[in-house]
């Protein structure tokens, strides 16, 4: 049985409780991220920090834990759950006032709810999908404005991904007004000739952590990066595509709205991105 941590206890999951008035239950009013863990270590844990601290910033939320303390809860839910590959997911919340209400709580009366979990996954590095790659489909973007804030507001992210499931595909790709945003939980990126091209940083997307360590190797091992707009047009015309995620790594897409890319089967690129990555990042967890 899992041990979880919730406002400072650490518990067995079946005793893990919080209240029906918390407001990331009743109004989504929360933040989360998910850290990889390999070999018992976590990855891009400090980004992972970062960006959580200006997500609470973003919604006018203070951060209820330092840093530290955040390292240190991570570590030993690691431990408590010998966990080797996986993930832990870390979800901040305003709170449970004591009814529901559209307007704020005083944060001086209501605390942030704070609770993490591990989640085992062996072989996460090794995935079979990996050396097949997958498959997505395009829909509609129609989420709220703001998805550089990692919020738990995950409906329409989960929609389409029962969306890709029904078409006989892995994921889907978000298209807004002719251009691709990015994947149901993922960056996305297509290659064409040795150029990278994805998305520039906005509003408009998450500010992928994983996206920004795959960019960095890929500069350094002196790939060719341009960040811009591109049409699924474009991207069923690409030698190949990836997708990047703290839980996927960098992972290969071999078609696209039933379109192969290239010989249908991954690429050069996106391989040796993912050797990269999973190298560097062993070399670089916590």
């Amino acid at each position: 049985m899992r041990t979880v941590y919730v406002n400072g206890d650490y518990l067995p999951e079946t005793e893990a409780k919080v209240s029906v008035f918390d407001r990331g239950f009743l109004m989504a009013d929360g933040v989360y991220e998910v850290t990889s863990v390999l070999g018992g270590k976590l990855v891009d844990f400090d980004g992972h920090a970062v960006r959580l601290e200006r997500s609470l910033s973003e919604l006018d939320m203070a951060c209820p834990i330092s840093k530290e303390d955040l390292l240190d809860v991570h570590r030993e839910l690691v431990r408590l759950n010998d966990l080797d590959e996986g993930l832990i997911y870390l979800q901040i919340t305003r709170g449970a006032p004591k009814d529901r209400d559209f307007a704020f709580p005083d944060p001086k009366t209501t605390p942030c709810t704070v609770v993490l979990f591990s989640q085992s996954k062996p072989g996460l590095s090794d995935s079979p999908a990996a050396k097949t790659g997958i498959k997505v489909i395009s829909i509609d973007d129609i989420r709220w404005g703001r998805r550089d804030i990692k919020t738990v507001q995950l409906l329409y992210p989960s929609m389409g991904k029962m969306m890709a499931k029904k078409a006989g595909a892995d994921d889907a790709w978000m298209v807004q007004d002719g251009f691709v945003t990015e994947g149901t939980s993922n960056n996305a990126y297509i290659v064409k000739g040795n150029k990278i091209i994805t998305r520039v940083l906005s509003t408009d997307i998450l500010h992928g952590i994983t996206r920004a360590a795959v960019l960095r190797f890929a500069r350094e091992a002196q790939m060719e990066v341009e960040e811009r707009n591109f049409t699924i047009d474009e991207a069923k015309e690409a030698d190949e595509a990836f997708i990047t995620s703290a839980s996927t790594f960098v992972m290969p897409v071999v078609e696209i709205d039933g379109v192969a890319l290239g010989d249908g089967t991954p690429g050069r690129v996106a391989p040796r991105l993912r050797e990269i990555y999973l190298d560097e990042s062993r070399k670089a967890a916590v």
